[in-house]
């Protein structure tokens, strides 16, 4: 009986272990998983600030009849150390601390100033252009947690909480294995009867955008030898993820079964209810897991989407984005077989709302309709046919 999707994952994520912590520079650290709570340093701001150009005035002073004697400067680095006075002021830029004795900030477009001495032209209300201390946040306050995924907002926040580096999951290193006599490296001239290789480079591609570092072990060649060597490679990569790309049908010439043996890789499941994607597998030896992709490019990227992802996220301490949507069909569908469907569709969203239409054409080796698609259309197993205007899950690429 073929495993269920949902079952699969379940169990792949149920094995699946954090990566080594490391110290990470903040300049390094983008796109990371954050592997502990982040408390503040310091508080910001550390001090009452202006938030625009102006005048720091005591609010008390601010009278249509009054003038004010400027008796100094202050600038965002430069503070004025003095204390300000009855109908006194300082000349404030935005940044710099309010001067002892002032509460509010006469923004410089509402003051004349003539030689030493400024008359407000209006009166603005008490605080008002003061950016409190603390207004941010306040030292000892924790304001990231463990599991978010480092980025420009994350990184800005951690550097204002004077921290300089930080506790992060390292990247997973994927090996990638491509397997076929068939296949050649993209730029060379292939036999009549061979063709490109390609699914490494989109296996690779959505590593790195989640956060693993891909590393292409090369083309092993239909024999035993070959893929035997090419695991050894990975061990000696000390990858954490070993992908393997096509050979694990049931085919004469699909060794990558009979090579998980004799390397002695624990396969825990192989094949899986899903079109298009079921000869995929999954297993672990020594501290590493192990999946096989299917050969056909697009049932090696959907699986590599709905299964290689997740572990890669959750490896790293994230979680996977609930990616499914509901959408509304523009174009019916047939009653679906005994394994849970993923149809490259076109998707619109209008207003909050989707809306799908599947391609034509879904054969699973054509990646052409793959790179048009912007969504999944989700076939649960032996659904029934369905008609314009019904509602459909639907996963955005």
């Amino acid at each position: 009986m073929l495993l269920p999707v949902k079952d699969a994952l379940n169990r792949i994520l149920s094995q699946s272990r954090t990566t080594d912590i490391i110290n990470v520079n903040l300049h390094e650290a983008d796109g990371y998983g954050l592997a502990q709570n982040v408390v503040a340093k310091r508080t910001q701001p550390p001090f009452a600030a202006s938030a625009m150009d102006g005048y720091a005035v005591r609010h008390e002073d601010l009278a249509s009849d009054k003038s004010l004697r400027v008796i100094g400067e202050a600038a965002a680095g430069h503070q004025f150390y003095g204390a300000v006075g009855p109908c006194e002021t300082v000349r404030i830029f935005t940044g710099a601390p309010m001067p002892k004795g002032t509460d509010t900030v006469l923004i410089q477009e509402d003051a004349h100033r003539e030689g030493d001495t400024i008359c407000p032209q209006t009166v603005p209300e008490k605080g008002m252009f003061v950016r409190q201390a603390g207004m941010d946040f306040k030292e000892g306050e924790m304001l990231l947690m463990a599991g978010t995924k480092l980025d420009f907002r994350s990184l800005s926040l951690a550097a204002a909480m004077n921290h300089a580096s930080l506790l992060v999951y390292k990247k997973p290193v994927v090996g990638i294995i491509s397997n076929g006599d068939e296949l050649v490296v993209p730029g060379n001239t292939p036999n009549e009867d061979q063709i490109i290789a390609s699914n490494a480079y989109g296996v690779a591609s959505l590593v790195r955008q989640n956060g693993g570092v891909a590393l292409d072990l090369g083309i092993a060649p239909d024999n035993m030898n070959a893929l035997i060597a090419a695991f050894k490679k990975a061990k000696q990569a000390q990858c954490d993820i070993v992908v393997t790309l096509g050979g694990a049908s049931v085919g004469d010439h699909d060794f990558v079964k009979d090579a998980l043996n004799e390397f002695n890789i624990l396969l825990d499941f192989w094949k899986i209810a899903m079109r298009p994607g079921k000869p995929f597998m999954f297993g672990s030896f020594d501290n590493a897991f192990m999946m096989g992709l299917p050969g056909n490019p697009v049932s090696s990227l959907i699986c590599g989407l709905l299964f290689l992802k997740p572990l890669l996220l959750s490896m790293q301490g994230l979680k996977a984005e609930n990616d499914i949507k509901t959408a509304v069909l523009e174009a019916p569908l047939p009653q679906n077989g005994s394994r849970q469907a993923y149809l490259r569709a076109s998707v619109l969203g209008e207003n909050g709302k989707y809306f799908a239409k599947a391609f034509e054409q879904q054969d699973s080796s054509i990646l052409s309709i793959l790179s048009k698609a912007n969504g999944l259309i989700i076939r649960p197993a032996n659904a029934r046919p369905a008609k314009i205007g019904d509602t459909c899950p639907i996963m955005l690429l």
